[in-house]
């Protein structure tokens, strides 16, 4: 905890918040997330149990609880619903090229293709 800003020290004081009023069955407010923080002498800023108790409702809770690891960074998603369609689209076709018969003629040194010539 010594290695966190203020501000991140504030964030995670408001989510533990969240958990705890989610654990306790408790309405999650603005009002409740700040009157729990009071109770445990945890001071932030006024704006952050608001915005929390906007986003961290009953129910996202809930999701983030059973589907961890959904956030973060590697930008994984959903590739198959709409890049997949878009990359199969822009996928050139494969033509095949037709093979030219090169066994009559004239030969590599420009001999009689009946082996006339000097080798």
């Amino acid at each position: 905890m010594d290695s966190l800003t203020a501000t991140q020290k504030q964030e995670m004081a408001t989510s533990f918040a969240c958990l705890a009023l989610y654990d306790g069955e408790a309405e999650i407010t603005g009002e409740q997330i700040t009157a729990l923080l009071g109770a445990c002498n945890v001071v932030v800023e006024g704006f952050y149990p608001i915005i929390f108790s906007n986003f961290l409702t009953a129910e996202k809770i809930a999701e983030l609880i059973n589907k961890p690891g959904g956030g973060g960074g590697g930008g994984g998603g959903d590739d198959d619903a709409a890049g997949g369609a878009a990359e199969a689209e822009a996928e050139p076709e494969k033509v095949e090229e037709e093979e030219m018969d090169m066994s009559g003629g004239i030969d590599m040194f420009g001999g009689e293709p009946a082996g006339g010539g000097d080798y």
